[in-house]
This record gives C-alpha cells, sequence and structure tokens, in this order.
C-alpha cells in the first residue's frame, strides 16, 4: 500500500474545509495509508518588504524540509509547476508506486508559495491551473484528486 503524506503550512480553520478533508481522507484509506502534517505559518507584517517575504518562505521552507527523509519523492503544488489532467496525475501515481517508490510527499507552502531551498530539494512541481487558490482549500482539493486518481488506478467508476 502506498504512502502519501501531506505536509501543509497551517491549519484547516474552518469547519466545512475540515469536514471535505476528513472525507476524502476516510475514501482514500482503502487505497493508501494517508497523513497530513500541519505545520505553523510564520509571521508577517502588512506592508512586508519583499526581502521580508522571502525571509518567511524559507523559515516555511526549513519546516517542511525539516519532515522529510533523504529517500521520500517530493512533490511541491505550485502555480509554475507541471499541468496534468486527472488521468495524467492518476498514471503518475500508479507509474511511481510501480518505480518503487514507497512515499510520495505532496506539499503545500503557506500564502507566499514554497523557498527556494524546497524548490530544490524538489522531485517534481505540479500546478492545478494558474488560477489562485486559498491554500486551506486547495488541501481539499488536493486529496480529491487523489482520491480520484486512486479510483482511476482501481478502474473504478468516479464522476467526470
Amino acid at each position: 500500500m502506498l504512502n502519501i503524506k501531506l505536509i501543509v503550512i497551517g491549519k484547516l480553520k474552518e469547519n466545512y474545509l475540515k469536514q471535505a478533508s476528513e472525507e476524502y481522507l476516510k475514501r482514500l484509506s482503502r487505497f493508501a495509508r494517508v497523513t497530513v502534517t500541519e505545520l505553523p505559518e510564520e509571521r508577517l507584517a502588512e506592508n512586508a518588504s519583499k526581502k521580508e517575504e522571502e525571509r518567511v518562505k524559507e523559515a516555511e521552507a526549513q519546516k517542511i524540509l525539516s519532515r522529510l527523509r533523504e529517500n521520500d519523492f517530493v512533490i511541491l503544488l505550485t502555480p509554475d509547476g507541471k499541468m496534468m489532467s486527472s488521468e495524467d496525475f492518476a498514471r503518475y501515481i500508479e507509474d511511481r508506486a510501480l518505480a518503487g517508490t514507497s512515499s510520495l510527499i505532496f506539499c503545500i507552502g503557506g500564502s507566499l508559495g514554497h523557498g527556494e531551498a524546497l524548490k530544490k530539494r524538489a522531485d517534481l512541481e505540479i500546478s492545478f491551473g494558474r488560477m489562485t487558490f486559498p491554500h486551506q482549500l486547495f488541501r481539499v482539493l488536493l486529496l480529491e484528486q487523489i482520491y480520484r486518481a486512486c479510483k482511476i488506478n482501481a478502474n473504478e467508476a468516479y464522476h467526470k
């Protein structure tokens, strides 16, 4: 059984997002071992400079990097990453599992994105499109797409 880990900056604050996340985690449990690690966001002043924003991104990147092991396959979610269809995403997950990858680590950064140190460590960057999503909502979108990928790979019907 594949291990999938989400390492995310920030906590889910809204009950509807918590409920949706829990529902997808429950559905995924028959396909993979999925865990979510929430790491605290760095504080940022409202009128922060670019230098301060970079400091925050790097501090959050270091928090994520401290949770990674050498053999983890790390996937960053970023607007500049590779775009895939749901079928391509499913095939990619299946290919990684067949190649012997034991843990897929999906990283969702804070509101400023990922720091350079984490980008250098990543094995893949993927995008769900050029639109901007709140990172708490994006966690639910990612869990839904992982669930959809598992259903596709199991040749089970799922709405289109």
